[in-house]
């Protein structure tokens, strides 16, 4: 059986990537004050783990992918970008909402080492697919040493 993998994702702990959203919600054009830097809503995520890859995954319904960055840093990954929200035909008007509208950002940290730099990522039909191959875990492992 695999150890399980303590990644966490965090609405809100955006501190080390606070320049990095900053950024992403100037190129979507949005405005932005520094305790609004989590955004206006948080899509849900999953966050699993194969033999070789740490798997994240993000309900992205409707948002295309133009307006989503991801960006890895140290142990951790930002997930960040904006859903638009839907427009109600000019003749109806919304009895209710229940669905998220407006900048996200999601930082998940990685509960063991991967190598973010060759993470790859889908957008298809709503979900956001990020995989991250995890480095070997080289304790444990003998290696022979020669000698000289």
């Amino acid at each position: 059986m695999r150890p399980r993998v303590h990644a966490v994702g965090f609405p809100s702990e955006i501190g080390d990537f606070a320049a990095e959203a900053r950024q992403v919600f100037l190129e979507l054009g949005r405005a932005f004050s520094s305790e609004s830097l989590a955004g206006e809503c948080a899509p849900a995520l999953d966050v699993y783990e194969t033999d070789d890859t740490l798997e994240i995954t993000v309900d992205l319904p409707g948002v295309d992918a133009a307006a989503v960055r991801i960006i890895g840093k140290g142990d951790a990954v930002l997930i960040a970008g904006e859903k638009v929200a839907r427009r109600a035909r000019r003749e109806s008007s919304f009895h209710l909402v229940e669905r998220g509208y407006g900048r996200f950002a999601r930082v998940v940290r990685l509960g063991r080492p991967c190598d973010t730099s060759k993470a790859r990522a889908s957008l298809i039909e709503g979900e956001l697919r990020i995989s991250i191959p995890k480095l070997a875990d080289r304790r444990n492992r003998a290696i022979a040493i020669a000698i000289s």
